[in-house]
């Protein structure tokens, strides 16, 4: 019995193991719908009650006799085989399930973070977007804080050196070429005598004399004698080692470049000689805008009768500068003789060549800058008031020498402002430097200032020092031993300390105290502050003792000597600079100034060069409407500048040069005469069509075959060689017509002072 109960426990067991996991997994596939199907829950449903009743029914009877006989063994065996099917396919079938179910919580996870990452992507997107709309609101209407590189980031190093350093590709067709154009005979010796001239004036008037002189003595048919520098004779205290003119010039150079052009002496011939000294030769002052006629009427009569004439040049020129059409071999003439046969010393040219080596060491382009800051020509225009102490007293003491000797018809009190605005005064360091910030330089830019006088000193450079780090001029990058090897062994001038009272001896106090009269005496005043020496010196020494300018001291006279020498070394240093910015040209005063003078050279000899020709009056406009904010500039107020600059550039500023100065000084502009063209395409080369082009370049001749197939291509390599040398170590006035000009002799004179007076400041060695 208690075999069978055991039996019947274990056989329970069995099925209690079996059969609830089958129930479960049934009920869980039924309930989920899983697709179990009917006929075989039935069967597992009939076959569980049987096997139930087995053993509820095995607990009365033993199993031995009543279970097996009642229950076929087959039944049993089919049930267990089914129960364990059933057990292994709801495995199979779970965890197929379960893998499915993560597969899906993947799924589901993957999808919210992708959610996450879409939403991360379109902040971002937006927020680039609202930067980009905000920084090009803040680019149009902003501030403009500081330099900034034009499409350096985009367009590399090469793009911005094009840009700020050229070559100008709207006149890189422009050649020089000033050798005559048809038949031109050689001087012969058969000619109407003699001239010999004595020149005043600064280095930019001698240098536009000389020009006009050797065109006269062309047109004249006449020998010309060298000219005398007045401003460097020897009673001015200057080295023995130089006459007049070899101070500056190389007197060999210019005798034989104008072989076939004028018969040059280096002065006259004995016979004459002496009869100067005896003042039997006529003397005449033209004016600089005496006519052809005036010389054929007044002078040449002269001439033929006395074989020796003397000029006395004193306004910059004794020609006029506009010619007629027929005359344009005289105005070749004045080219070769100014770009040709003007050529300075070799001391001068040598240090000049240094310097210019010393500015490219670093192989970086640089800016030559002459500020036009001369106390004449702001005398002449009242721009006084743009000066403060000293500086305005001495400019308005000069206008009033210039009124009182009818050079100037103007009152002495004139509006400075009105005169700024009008283009009449130059640009003060400060706006150029601003103009140069605001065409893109940046502030490491080589600045080279020219110029032998800078009105107001270095005070008035400040600005432009603290926006431009290497500013430099010759004393920076010359030594004094250099310098004074171009000057030359002078003598010592005579000192003129002031001497103190002699001493009283014993006796003469006694005099005096006893013709003193009676005692007690009121104390004298207790004497004033002395002056010391360098007190005194100097162009301002007078100001603080006279009403007066007093005559200059030799020193003074010497120091101008010297101005020449500075303005003829700063004058081959900005010719040959890579950009040239003028500070006042083309004043209106009829007088030729050193910036236009460069202009002219530069527009002759490489007018592809960048040479910037601003309008004064526009400039000034510009400024006033920037006025509270000039160091933090707007981009519209930038991109005006930058428009108006490189406008001046190229045609454009060259048709308005043409208009206001040529007709001043024919040097300034020697175009169309001195130049020719590589092209018969003009408007398709430069790129502009319209009348602006057919003005600029009507009259210039094409240049000859040698210079087209020859110096265009070599021309253009240094221009190119220039340009990536430089990429790898950067990783006015009034317009005047020419037209009003006319050829009546009513600007010249004879002078009717006599030739003793005239010449007595003639240079007895020459």
């Amino acid at each position: 019995m208690v075999s069978v109960v055991l039996h019947l426990s274990w056989q329970w067991s069995l099925l209690e193991d079996l059969l609830p996991p089958v129930k479960l997994t049934l009920d869980d596939r039924v309930g989920r719908g899983c697709g179990v199907p009917s006929n075989l829950h039935e069967t597992a449903n009939e076959e569980r009650h049987l096997l139930m009743a087995l053993c509820a029914m095995g607990g009365v009877f033993p199993v031995d006799i009543w279970v097996y006989p009642m229950v076929p063994a087959s039944k049993v065996h089919r049930v267990l085989d089914s129960c364990r099917v059933y057990v292994a396919e709801e495995q199979t079938f779970r965890v197929g399930s379960e893998q499915k179910q993560q597969r899906t919580d993947d799924y589901v996870k993957m999808i919210h973070k992708s959610k996450i990452k879409l939403v991360a992507v379109v902040g971002i997107a937006l927020s680039v977007a609202s930067l980009i709309v905000h920084l090009y609101l803040a680019n149009s209407s902003g501030e403009f804080i500081y330099y900034k590189p034009p499409l350096d980031d985009f367009y590399g190093q090469r793009f911005k050196f094009k840009m700020l350093w050229g070559p100008v590709g709207s006149l890189d067709l422009l050649q020089p070429y000033a050798n005559p154009r048809k038949s031109y005979p050689v001087p012969s010796d058969s000619n109407n005598g003699y001239i010999y001239a004595k020149i005043y004036g600064g280095f930019e008037k001698i240098r536009s004399s000389i020009c006009d002189l050797v065109t006269v003595a062309r047109l004249l048919n006449v020998t010309l004698v060298i000219p005398e520098i007045q401003e460097s004779v020897r009673s001015k205290g200057i080295s023995s080692k130089f006459r007049s003119f070899s101070y500056l010039y190389n007197e060999e150079q210019f005798i034989a470049a104008l072989t076939n052009d004028v018969t040059v002496i280096r002065s006259l011939p004995e016979n004459f000689k002496e009869d100067r000294k005896k003042n039997k030769f006529p003397i005449i002052s033209p004016k600089n805008s005496a006519s052809p006629d005036f010389y054929f009427s007044e002078v040449l009569p002269k001439l033929k009768a006395l074989k020796v004439v003397g000029l006395v040049i004193t306004g910059g020129g004794c020609l006029q500068s506009i010619l007629p059409p027929s005359m344009a071999e005289y105005q070749r003439l004045r080219c070769r003789v100014a770009f040709i046969a003007l050529h300075f010393r070799p001391e001068i040219r040598a240090l000049g060549n240094r310097i210019i080596d010393r500015l490219r060491a670093f192989r970086q382009p640089y800016i030559a800058y002459h500020p036009g800051l001369v106390r004449d020509t702001l005398a002449f225009h009242g721009c006084a008031e743009l000066f403060q102490d000293v500086h305005t007293e001495l400019i308005q003491y000069r206008r009033k020498q210039m009124i009182k000797r009818g050079l100037l018809h103007e009152e002495l009190i004139i509006d400075s402002s009105a005169q700024r605005r009008n283009g009449s005064c130059p640009l003060m360091p400060e706006e150029v430097g601003l103009l140069l910030r605001a065409m893109g330089y940046p502030p490491n830019t080589v600045i080279y200032v020219a110029g032998a006088e800078i009105f107001g000193g270095q005070r008035i450079l400040i600005p432009l020092h603290a926006m431009y780090s290497n500013i430099v001029d010759r004393t920076s990058l010359c030594t004094k031993k250099e310098l004074s090897h171009l000057i030359g062994p002078e003598s010592p001038l005579p000192s003129n300390i002031i001497q103190p009272p002699p001493v009283k001896s014993e006796e003469q106090l006694i005099q005096h105290w006893k013709k003193a009269g009676p005692r007690p005496r009121p104390l004298p005043p207790p004497p004033g502050r002395p002056f010391y020496q360098h007190e005194k010196e100097g162009w301002y020494g007078w100001v603080a003792e006279t009403d007066g300018e007093p005559d200059p001291p030799l020193i003074d006279l010497r120091n101008n000597a010297h101005r020449l020498l500075w303005d003829a070394l700063d004058y081959h240093v900005a010719v040959e600079a890579d950009a040239f910015f003028p500070g006042f040209s083309n004043d209106g005063s009829g007088w030729p100034d050193f910036s236009s003078l460069v202009m002219g050279h530069r527009l002759y000899q490489m007018a592809y060069g960048v040479t910037y020709r601003p309008d004064r009056k526009t400039v000034a406009g510009l400024f006033d409407a920037a006025h509270d904010h000039l160091y933090h500039q707007r981009r519209n107020w930038t991109a005006k500048v930058r428009d108006h600059l490189n406008k001046s550039l190229g045609v454009e500023g060259l048709l308005l040069e043409y208009q206001r100065s040529k007709v001043a000084s024919f040097l300034s502009h020697p175009l169309p005469e001195c130049s020719c063209r590589t092209s018969n395409h003009v408007e398709t080369l430069v790129g502009i069509k319209g009348s602006d082009i057919e003005l600029l370049f009507r009259g210039v001749d094409m240049c000859p075959e040698w210079m087209t197939h020859d110096l265009v291509p070599v021309l253009l390599q240094s221009a190119g060689a220039k340009d990536n040398a430089a990429v790898e170590n950067d990783s006015g006035g009034d317009d005047l017509d020419m037209e009003g000009q006319t050829e009546s002799d009513e600007g010249s004179k004879t002078d009717a002072v006599k030739p003793s007076e005239q010449d007595e400041e003639m240079d007895p060695d020459d």
